[in-house]
């Protein structure tokens, strides 16, 4: 009997938004990430009547999702014919509610030792806002909010 290691488990993050294509404009510029270009599998879709034209939207000059959009560390592997990524990405989906509560998960950024306060003012001219400053003995780190709420750290 051979006992075999299961392989690990590919995941993404999914996180809603009101605006999915502005959060992944903010956090692929925020991550230094690509924003995933699914154009060729949209077009597809409508071509083949398995989408609807109201489904869709204009981003960036290329027919997107209306509904969804991811963006990829850009050194990971993706899919050519649909453009998905196959390795780190965050997924952003429409959902008609706004944010309410604090979140349950989060983020933290790691921009390394001493470049906390110019990372801070690079994702503020983003569009986040800084909700604190954290001292603490274990550490110090900012916590910040993306465009539509989403609480994140930088450390």
């Amino acid at each position: 009997m051979s006992t075999q290691t299961p392989a690990p488990l590919h995941w993404k993050l999914v996180i809603d938004a009101a605006d999915p294509h502005a959060q992944a404009d903010f956090w692929a510029a925020a991550l230094h990430y690509t924003a995933e270009d699914n154009s060729a599998l949209v077009e597809r879709l409508l071509s083949l009547g398995a989408l609807p034209e109201q489904a869709t939207l204009d981003h960036h000059g290329r027919p997107a999702f209306r509904d969804l959009i991811a963006v990829r560390h850009p050194d990971d592997p993706y899919d050519p014919d649909s453009g998905t990524g196959l390795g780190r990405r965050l997924l952003f989906q429409r959902v008609p509610e706004a944010k309410t509560v604090k979140n349950r998960l989060h983020l933290d950024l790691h921009p390394g030792a001493g470049r906390r306060a110019d990372e801070v003012a690079r994702l503020e001219a983003l569009g986040a806002r800084v909700l604190r400053e954290v001292k603490e003995p274990a550490g110090e780190w900012t916590v910040m909010a993306d465009p539509e709420g989403n609480e994140f750290c930088v450390q």
